[in-house]
């Protein structure tokens, strides 16, 4: 299948990243080609790819937040999970995993694959139903960040038996437990699968069961929890400052 992906930043990194197959680019004719668009086209012309100049009205029929830009692209190209398994033993440091128990917001998907990608995270794993999956509006809200995570559909539970096996602890993110624990109780710098819950349920029961431990992060305000993503983000960034501390 094809589709479409927008935006200066999602295009530079999917041409960038060249894991898609890619057919057309289109960039908007009365916009000047400097930074990330100029970048684009340049990969383009590299990879022989059609570059084709479009008006305004055009692009906005494919996007309305287009920023002048649009790539026909394949679609997402997910990963094994033995893939993500694999790419872990080839780093340098200890297993380091997201998954992500039916994130639905496409916004919340997008942010927390970026935050995945910038604390290097080896790789995430996802529902292969009932959950938002990665697509143009999701290339787009993580920046691109997508095209270059590896990124698997499994059964969470299956995964989660799976990861134990690399010799980590896997930590649900949940606010409401009873048996939470705050950052600064659990050991982040080892080996470490992350399980990030639904917007409105959390983690799902057996999810919760499959996890080594429950994490809850400390709230100091009067609104009663944080978004997933916004919470999902600050345990990532904490897992990763115990890494390198």
């Amino acid at each position: 299948m094809k589709e479409w992906l927008t935006g200066r930043n999602p295009v530079f990194e999917a041409l960038q990243a060249r894991r898609r197959h890619f057919f057309n680019l289109l960039v908007q004719q009365d916009v000047r080609i400097e930074g990330r668009l100029k970048d684009s086209v340049e990969f383009a012309r590299q990879y022989k790819l059609p570059v084709r100049m479009a008006n305004k009205q055009q692009l906005s029929q494919i996007d309305r937040n287009h920023q002048g830009i649009a790539l026909e692209a394949s679609s997402y190209p997910y990963s094994a999970l033995e893939d993500l398994v694999k790419h872990s033993q080839a780093q340098d440091e200890a297993p380091f995993f997201l998954l992500l128990d039916l994130i639905q917001d496409p916004q919340n998907l997008g942010s927390l694959l970026r935050t995945a990608e910038l604390m290097h995270v080896h790789g995430v794993i996802i529902p292969s139903s009932q959950a938002a999956q990665v697509t143009p509006s999701v290339v787009n809200a993580s920046s691109g960040a997508t095209e270059h995570l590896l990124i698997a559909q499994y059964n969470l539970v299956q995964a989660i038996e799976r990861l134990k096996q690399l010799d980590l602890w896997v930590y649900g993110l949940d606010a409401d437990e009873k048996r939470a624990k705050t950052p600064d109780k659990l050991l982040l710098k080892g080996g470490l699968a992350l399980v990030v819950g639904n917007e409105g349920e959390g983690l799902r029961s057996l999810v919760r069961k499959n996890c080594d431990e429950i994490m809850c992060l400390p709230q100091y305000g009067k609104i009663d929890s944080l978004n997933a993503a916004v919470a999902g983000s600050i345990a990532l960034y904490l897992a990763r400052q115990a890494r390198t501390n």
